[in-house]
This record gives structure tokens, C-alpha cells and sequence, in this order.
């Protein structure tokens, strides 16, 4: 269906999928990633996610090929410059190899905006989500992470991250390479009111 056609047409195979949907381990991932018309839809649906006044406070980066390999020397330089051992060191240097692809979401929230940061950081968490549903919709696994170098300065300095900007998540996108394990999900009594 095409994205001009009609809407709130019944979808229950979506329905599914979210029912459904599992991450798994960025440690138990290989190829085949996402193609390049793959990644584009995904990317694209990483941003039709909700965002109050149109402010589009995310953007993306990905890394996939070389672009791996230049993000592990990143984190590899940062921790032998902070004294890590080198077992430490070298398992940095292959931090973003664990998945075929990796996509940085990066919030963008607009401090003194008539829309709160707190509505734009969410909107940032919803790429996230769109991300990670898409691509499980693809027979992809993925798996949103942060970890150390989503906050450390001198990581994000290397990768391109603005000041005032922060990682919604790093989002680890390849074919799983062991069964996908249920985890414990909360008892709608649990979590739920009626007002």
C-alpha cells in the first residue's frame, strides 16, 4: 500500500509483529544485513514516527562497512588514551563489528521551543522503536543499545555528535544467529488503570 493510498485500514499482521517482537543480542548477529533499498525504508520509517510540531528533533547515523571499522578505531583510541588494558582496547576496536549495521539515532531537542524537550527527546525514542520494528517486519533482529560511548565526550566529538545533541540509541540491525528467547513481560493488571 502506498503511503499516499488510504489510512486506518485494519492491520492485523502488524498487529502480530508487535505482539511478537523480540530483540536479540548484538553479540549473536551476522550478515546478512539490511540491502540498501532495505536500510532506506527503515531509515524512513525511523521518521514517521510522532513529532509534536513537525521539528524532526532526531537525525541518524549509520554505520555499515568501513564505517564500522572506523567507529571501533573511535572507541579503541578514547580507551588507550584513558590507560585501558588491551584486551579492554581490542574488544572496543570491535564493538560495532558485532552486527552487519548499525544506526545511530540522535536526539536534537530544541532547548526554549514552545514544543518541551521532553516531547522531542520521545519523539527521538520513537525513531528508536520504528527502527527496530521495521527492520524485525524485514526478518532482521535488532538490538538498541547505548553502553559507555553513547556519553562520552571525547567518543562523540569523534563520531560527528553536536553539542546540545545526545544518543537515543545505537541500534544493531542483522540475521540472528540463535533463537530469539522470550523474557518476562509485565501482567497487564500490573501496569494498568481505568480512570
Amino acid at each position: 500500500m502506498s503511503k499516499d493510498g488510504p489510512f486506518n485500514l485494519p492491520a492485523p499482521d502488524a498487529v502480530d509483529l508487535l505482539l511478537s517482537r523480540r530483540s536479540g543480542s548484538a553479540k549473536a548477529m551476522d550478515k546478512p544485513g539490511p540491502s540498501k533499498k532495505q536500510l532506506a525504508q527503515i531509515l524512513e520509517a525511523g521518521g514517521r514516527t510522532p513529532d509534536h510540531g513537525k521539528l524532526f528533533p532526531w537525525r541518524f547515523i549509520v554505520f555499515e562497512g568501513k564505517g564500522r571499522d572506523r567507529a571501533g578505531e573511535v572507541l579503541a583510541e578514547v580507551m588507550e588514551a584513558e590507560g585501558e588494558r588491551a584486551k579492554q582496547v581490542e574488544e572496543e576496536r570491535g564493538r560495532f563489528l558485532r552486527a552487519p549495521l548499525v544506526i545511530g539515532v540522535i536526539s536534537r531537542a530544541r532547548e526554549l521551543h514552545k514544543i518541551p524537550v521532553w516531547e522531542q527527546e520521545l519523539s527521538a525514542g520513537a525513531a528508536c522503536q520504528n527502527i527496530l520494528v521495521a527492520a524485525t517486519a524485514m526478518g532482521f533482529t535488532g538490538n538498541w543499545l547505548t553502553e559507555w560511548y553513547a556519553y562520552h565526550p571525547k567518543v562523540k566529538e569523534k563520531l560527528g555528535i553536536k553539542a546540545g545533541e545526545r544518543v537515543a540509541g545505537y541500534i544493531y540491525i542483522g540475521t540472528p544467529t540463535e533463537t530469539l528467547e522470550e523474557r518476562p513481560r509485565p501482567e497487564l493488571k500490573d501496569i494498568v488503570s481505568y480512570f
